[in-house]
């Protein structure tokens, strides 16, 4: 049984209300702004609106908000920024692990397994929110290769490796910031450590969960360049609920999700619209948000419980008139037309 409970892990804010201005718009981006290494066509149209090339005649404050990560925001907005012709700084972006950091307050100084990504990308995003004690799947491989004998280190993952003596350093908490790209060797490491008694690689299994797991993004699909969606993060989480049920005979598993569609991320991202809209300025009128998605299961349910407007685009996972489970508030082709309706929508309140 997996149960989730966050919703405590939130970015201070001096206000929580985006009250500076009268709108701001939160893209998601693989399947809204860009697939896989293409640049949807009318991405760059549509952030120019938003840069004040509209009817309204004025700047609209967004921000970009998506299951992905793996790298850190600022190299995120980096790419971004010189993709879509428009400056976007780390503080519009992110990601699914961005409201992670604030375990810190917990878990700065405890020994860690951070798990996703290629090679220690992940662990030294980690390091950057502030965890200081940390180590990866392949650090565990280093020490013991049988531990997962199915892959071989090569010689620049061995020096890359951080190796300790495992028996003699238990881990405090396993956090997944992002895809794995060995679902094998993940499996195998998690499950070992949340076995293991007391989160110590190496004593016995206990049927039992011996330390907090952290999860980041519960997509069971992404958009790419392949005609159809292909396996997300969250295909990771069912398999590693199905190994742990047939490991544990059913016992319970505990963890804590961060991501679209659950409510700390949307909290996360209330906070970084209010100081973006107070860096435009304005005396505005009630907040009002306009969330842009592909996907209905994370984007549109995700901001339909925030009470935001959300709006479905055809050029990623979802493609018909309007979900049934999720519905959108606005369905349109791409997001062009999504910034071209929002306008629309605002410009009873331009006076």
């Amino acid at each position: 049984m997996l149960v989730s409970h966050a919703r405590w892990l939130v970015p201070q804010s001096h206000d929580s209300d985006v009250t500076s201005v009268q709108l701001t718009v939160v893209f998601d981006i693989d399947g809204v702004l860009v697939r896989g290494q293409q640049t949807i066509d009318q991405a760059r149209g549509a952030l120019q609106m938003l840069g004040g090339a509209n009817r309204l005649g004025r700047r609209i404050p967004f921000a970009l908000l998506t299951n992905g990560g793996g790298v850190s925001e600022a190299t995120k907005a980096q790419q971004l920024s010189a993709r879509l012709g428009t400056e976007i700084s780390a503080q519009q972006v992110i990601l699914a692990h961005s409201p992670m950091q604030a375990l810190t307050s917990k878990y700065a100084d405890s020994h860690v397994l951070i798990v996703g990504g290629p090679g220690r990308q992940c662990a030294e995003i980690a390091r950057t929110y502030g965890f200081n004690n940390i180590s990866t799947p392949d650090d565990v491989l280093a020490w013991r290769a049988e531990v997962w004998p199915f892959r071989q280190l090569t010689p620049a993952d061995q020096v890359a490796s951080h190796v300790r003596d495992f028996t003699d350093s238990p881990f405090a908490c396993v956090m997944v910031f992002h895809d794995s790209f060995d679902f094998g060797r993940d499996l195998q490491v998690i499950t070992d450590v949340l076995r293991s008694r007391n989160g110590r690689l190496g004593a016995e299994f206990a049927n039992a969960q011996s330390v907090p797991l952290y999860l980041s993004n519960s997509d069971l699909v992404f958009s790419n360049e392949y005609e159809r969606p292909r396996f997300g993060q969250g295909a990771f989480h069912v398999c590693l609920r199905a190994m742990w049920n047939e490991l544990t005979h059913g016992a319970r598993l505990d963890h804590t999700r961060f991501g679209k569609p659950f409510g700390v991320q949307y909290e996360y991202a209330t906070s970084v619209l209010s100081e973006l809209a107070r860096q435009v300025g304005g005396s505005g009128k009630a907040r009002r948000v306009y969330a842009v998605g592909d996907n209905p299961a994370a984007d549109i349910a995700g901001a339909n419980a925030a009470g935001w407007t959300s709006v479905l685009v055809r050029t990623g996972v979802f493609k018909g008139t309007n979900d049934a489970k999720n519905p959108a508030a606005i369905v349109v082709d791409h997001v062009g037309d999504a910034v071209e309706r929002i306008i629309d929508a605002e410009s009873q309140y331009a006076n």
